[in-house]
């Protein structure tokens, strides 16, 4: 809306930057304010620029400049920012004949497109593309070393020897989250679906190797972080077969570290001396489908 005596303080929201004119009847009553007496902000930026007839004061600043802040809410982007009006003695210098004013100044963004038609400025990225980065997890699943400091150099190993493997999420700013593995298949060829075949981890976590009479295969626990699951697997071969390399895929997922572990996101291993599955954590309920074979898959 345009400056006038009945809206004194106009604003217009760019893409970059704000635009404030202030008509100089800041209170209607046909007496002019001092151009001087106007700033923006905390930081008192002064006006850049005043109309001909010296009745306009315009300020333009960039949306960071000033003194400005940001509020986040879900859906928008608010910069904050006041225009003020401090009058300064004239002529008689120990009165004033105005009081000193403050305007709120508001421009709101939407967070989830960009802010114009406009091309993106190249040093914008499109708020688009940094909500869709913030939603992308970085998985990972390493051979380590024999005590866990480091991943190990070779991929190779003697029957007898065991793997130590650790499945890993980077997180990033998401809310705290556990990291499961719901499966691990191990097969001669890269496509999980080939034959043979022969299952580590199954059941939505558990552990079915060690359940073996002939291994030692588990989870570690506790684990050294929530977003870190560390399990180790007696070396093997398939029988019959002369290869000497196979292929061990994993399927990994998350759950909010605040939720209970559950039936469906658990990690259990099988306690040969106590003859029971035991979880990392959790209660030793959410384990007893790894004996049955009815946990719930992938919910």
């Amino acid at each position: 809306q345009a400056a006038a005596p009945l809206h004194p303080v106009a604003v217009q929201c760019q893409e970059a930057q704000v635009v404030v004119t202030v008509h100089r009847d800041l209170f209607g009553t046909g007496r002019l304010v001092r151009a001087a007496d106007l700033t923006l902000g905390s930081a008192a930026c002064l006006p850049v620029a005043q109309s001909a007839a010296e009745s306009m004061v315009t300020f333009v600043a960039g949306l960071h400049e000033c003194g400005s802040t940001l509020q986040m809410t879900p859906d928008s982007l608010i910069y904050k920012t006041s225009l003020s009006y401090k009058p300064t003695p004239s002529g008689n210098l120990v009165i004033v004949r105005t009081n000193a004013a403050v305007v709120p100044i508001e421009c709101h963004y939407p967070r989830k497109s960009n802010v114009s038609s406009n091309a993106v400025w190249p040093t914008w990225a499109p708020f688009r593309s940094t909500l869709s980065a913030e939603e992308r997890l970085m998985f990972s699943l390493r051979l380590m070393n024999d005590d866990w400091s480091a991943e190990r150099l070779s991929n190779g190993f003697q029957l007898g020897e065991s793997l130590h493997l650790q499945a890993d999420v980077a997180s990033g700013d998401h809310v705290p989250l556990r990291l499961f593995v719901d499966d691990c298949v191990a097969t001669l060829s890269p496509d999980r679906n080939s034959s043979p075949q022969y299952a580590l981890i199954d059941l939505s976590g558990c552990l079915v190797d060690g359940r073996s009479d002939d291994t030692t295969s588990a989870f570690i626990s506790p684990r050294t972080r929530q977003e870190t699951l560390q399990f180790m697997v007696d070396a093997f071969k398939f029988a019959g077969d002369d290869r000497n390399l196979i292929y061990i895929t994993c399927h990994l997922k998350v759950s909010p570290a605040d939720q209970a572990p559950n039936p469906l996101n658990k990690a259990c291993s099988f306690n040969k001396a106590s003859s029971l599955w035991a979880p990392v954590e959790g209660t030793g309920d959410i384990c007893s489908c790894c004996e049955t074979g009815n946990c719930p898959l992938y919910g």
